[in-house]
């Protein structure tokens, strides 16, 4: 009886450890938040593709990424995190550029628990 209840313990504390330890994921307290921009000008409704556990750029491929969200109207972007390391890369247009108007870029960082990151990310023409 002692032995069951003593691996039943040692099963919730792993259980319980591997719920509370979330990282590199979206979803919590930590934020990235800026501006999609190329050059100065906010890219409206740019594409923000987010790359979990990684600081390398996986390449331009959307369906290399774990999730991605999109900026308002005026660039802003704002990104609900759990501590890690990410890759976020942005594709948007840019009206005032020759066809095809395409401009992307992106950058890595690390987020720690609670931490509020302002991170604007620069994109330029291909």
């Amino acid at each position: 009886m002692k032995s069951t209840l003593l691996k039943l313990s040692f099963i919730f504390l792993l259980l319980n450890m591997a719920v509370a330890c979330k990282k590199n994921k979206t979803g919590g307290k930590a934020t990235l938040k800026g501006v999609v921009k190329h050059h100065d000008k906010p890219i409206a409704g740019a594409y923000i593709y987010v790359k979990f556990n990684s600081s390398e750029f996986p390449g331009e491929d959307y369906k290399l990424y774990d999730t991605y969200v999109k900026a308002e109207e005026n660039g802003n972007y704002t990104i609900p995190f759990y501590k890690g390391t990410y890759y976020v890369y942005a594709v948007g247009l840019d009206m005032d550029i020759p066809y095809p108007y395409k401009v992307s870029g992106g950058t890595s960082f690390s987020i720690r628990n609670n931490e509020n990151l302002t991170k604007d990310i620069a994109i330029t023409e291909e």
